[in-house]
């Protein structure tokens, strides 16, 4: 998803681990993959019920992604010092300890029956996020071969779309499908995931993963900047449109499928649906891995914004289950967006590819101000026509792949 951050990775394996070490410590990894994923999604669950317990127009109930990614753009900076000095495993604990604080967080928000409190619950809850992404990705790439470290973190990053894809589906029974009416529908399911997290940072904690040492990336020594790299710097502006239009759209999902002109769902079944958008991405990686074997990577993306950007129109265009799937579609063609920007942002980079790394990794910060936008946009215009702000997302990433990710001499 949208908030998985790709770190280049900064670590190599111990001599001397064992295989089976290894192994276990990729699946223990593997698990944290998941456990990331299904939380962030849990975050379009969340939007419609704290709208309507809030009584909130659409910007208000957006200041939960601007909290969250906001999140991303503060604390990641910090968290590769973190990691450096406790190291990767302690790193993880403190992770996923910070990650369960914001899920305990939850309960008194409710029971204060605050926002604002509500809002520093998933600033916190991101903050742990972000710490476990930093410390997990390069770790996973260190646990094997360098040859096949892009096949594990894919491997990882399919079991964080199988929680995005699991995640609605579980937070509209536990949340939107309850009788209560306030925020108090919040406080078990969220207190339940603290417990689950606290009891993963104990297992963390005992077991003993396979040592990484760290190893000093090459910068160079010349007065070089990233901000000389044009494809770079537009790179890093495809990465915050991408960021921004797929978050802002699985925000709007839940009201947008409750909407008598589209679908008439109930908040639990509309919540259900997004599963869908989440589930289409999975799939569309996979097909994207075997395609991207043989379509060069800036015709591929450029295809699927193009296809992005229709489906979107029609759906601003139409009504009833045309207008519904259309937009869910968009959520396939999404799949192969990041690490293909990515990839053309840091292409020829040299010993700037660790800071061009950074950049564009910053730019995940799109996911807290496109929603924001599109709420405003909503507030103004209607829902329906408020994903002309996601349009314009996609129009500037289809030029990027044209254009864009040329890399000048």
């Amino acid at each position: 998803m949208a908030g998985s951050t790709q770190e280049t990775s900064s670590a190599t394996v111990a001599n001397g681990q064992p295989q089976g070490k290894q192994t276990f410590a990729f699946i223990a990894m593997t698990c944290l993959f998941f456990f990331w994923g299904f939380i962030t999604v849990l975050n379009d669950i969340l939007i419609p019920f704290l709208k309507e317990s809030f009584d909130l127009n659409y910007t208000q109930a957006m200041l939960v992604q601007f909290c969250f990614f906001g999140a991303y753009f503060i604390v990641s900076p910090f968290a590769g010092r973190i990691i450096d000095k406790v190291g990767y495993q302690q790193g993880i604990v403190l992770g996923l300890l910070t990650t369960a604080s914001g899920c305990l967080l939850f309960y008194p928000s409710a029971g204060f029956h605050s926002y604002a409190l509500f809002l520093f619950a998933f600033f916190v809850l991101a903050a742990g996020i972000t710490v476990l992404q930093v410390a997990a990705n390069p770790y996973v790439a260190a646990l094997g071969s360098e040859k096949t470290a892009a096949s594990r973190l894919n491997l990882a990053q399919a079991a964080n779309s199988f929680g995005t894809t699991v995640g609605p589906l579980v937070g509209s029974a536990l949340i939107l499908g309850v009788v209560a009416t306030d925020a108090s529908a919040v406080q078990m399911p969220y207190v339940m995931l603290g417990g689950l997290l606290v009891a993963a940072a104990l297992v963390f904690r005992s077991i003993k993963l396979p040592v990484l040492e760290h190893v000093e990336s090459q910068e160079s020594d010349s007065d070089d900047s990233v901000w000389n790299y044009r494809h770079l710097v537009l790179g890093a502006l495809a990465i915050f449109l991408y960021v921004g239009g797929e978050v802002s759209i699985g925000s709007f999902l839940v009201n947008y499928f409750s909407e008598e002109s589209i679908a008439g769902l109930s908040t639990a079944d509309a919540g259900e649906m997004v599963a869908y958008y989440w589930g289409a991405a999975l799939i569309g990686r996979l097909v994207g891995a075997a395609l991207m074997n043989y379509i060069a990577a800036t015709k591929y993306l450029a295809v699927n914004a193009l296809i992005a950007m229709v489906m979107i129109l029609v759906s601003m265009n139409t009504t009833g289950s045309v207008a519904m799937w259309s937009i869910l579609a968009v959520g396939f063609f999404n799949s192969i967006m990041f690490p293909t920007i990515f990839t053309l942002a840091v292409n020829g980079l040299g010993s700037m590819t660790s800071k061009g790394s950074g950049l564009v990794c910053q730019a995940i910060v799109g996911g807290a101000l496109v929603p924001l936008i599109q709420g405003f946009a909503a507030d103004t215009v209607g829902i329906q026509m408020s994903f002309a702000v996601p349009l314009v997302c996609y129009i500037y990433i289809g030029w990027y792949a044209l254009r864009g990710a040329q890399v000048k001499a």
